[in-house]
């Protein structure tokens, strides 16, 4: 599935958090930030997990990659509403400017820290881990027990 920001604003509802964040290399950071939810996203390039068994849920990381290489890790489970439930954005506006030129970023609205966040996203990876072991991506990268996003500016 490859989505631009502007498929990102017309696909899925809008979601408005207002962070505060600390930066390595700025410091204290206040923005403002409007995009669909990871979660939303991403359930729909179809992860192949039984929705119905929390558990299944719980096996499942993402991998958020931006154009300078920065990536970030996460679980589905912080974001589902049944664990942790956390708003994680994919922002497509930034303090009320639309970021179709600049890219998609990531907002963990719940992080102190700015190092999750990920500007110019090009890549999601979606993935089953259990035990340690994390499944390798299949020859094809889609419907397996992987998913992938790719978004563009």
């Amino acid at each position: 599935m490859t989505l631009t920001v502007a498929d990102l604003r017309a696909g899925w509802r809008q979601h408005r958090v207002e962070v505060t964040f600390d930066c390595a290399t700025s410091g204290v950071r206040h923005h403002t930030f409007e995009g669909p939810l990871l979660r939303e996203v991403a359930a729909d390039a179809g992860p192949a997990f039984d929705a119905r068994r929390r558990k299944d849920r719980c096996h499942f990381l993402l991998t958020v990659t931006g154009l300078d290489g920065h990536h970030t890790v996460l679980t589905w489970a912080e974001m589902d509403p049944d664990f942790g439930g956390a708003p994680i954005v994919l922002a497509t506006r930034m303090d009320g400017t639309d970021l179709d030129v600049a890219g998609s970023q990531l907002v963990v609205s719940t992080d102190r820290c700015g190092a999750r966040y990920v500007s110019r996203i090009t890549r999601i990876w979606i993935g089953r881990c259990t035990a340690g072991q994390c499944e390798p991506p299949t020859a094809r990268g889609r419907r397996s027990r992987e998913s992938a996003a790719v978004l563009s500016p």
